[in-house]
């Protein structure tokens, strides 16, 4: 159970991370570096949210494309920001990482759009992601 509390943890600094990106266009480094410094994540989790940050920022525009794939009817400027963050992270998880199962890398970003998104983000994210997870079990 620590190791998943650890991971949720890294991931919701993962999330935050990709929102002031997206949101302010501060170097995501220096954010996440912010952050880290301010949560004293351990040294292996630490890792693991470099590492999806940078998988995320490095993918974007083909995890873009997912999203449009994906939810058609949302373009993605009108997807709340946390949302489309959220989704970013799980789609980079789910086709691009593969270092968890996709089961775990969607019950991840719903728990997360439970936390920090809206109240139907949950449902939206969990929604597009069951339709992502179709692609990467092909």
């Amino acid at each position: 159970m620590i190791v998943v509390a650890a991971r949720r943890k890294a991931r919701a600094l993962v999330l935050q991370t990709l929102y002031e990106v997206d949101s302010t266009g501060h170097a995501a480094g220096e954010v996440l570096d912010r952050l880290l410094l301010e949560d004293g994540l351990p040294k292996d989790n630490a890792g693991f949210a470099r590492n999806l940050v940078t998988g995320v920022i490095e993918n974007k525009e083909g995890i873009d494309q997912n999203i449009h794939t994906f939810a058609p009817a949302w373009p993605l400027e009108q997807i709340p920001l946390i949302d489309r963050n959220i989704l970013r992270l799980a789609i980079f998880e789910i086709l691009i990482n593969n270092e968890v199962p996709v089961k775990v890398a969607i019950n991840e970003a719903v728990e997360l759009a439970k936390a920090f998104g809206a109240t139907s983000s949950s449902k939206f994210v969990n929604g597009v992601l069951g339709s992502v997870s179709a692609l990467a079990n092909r």
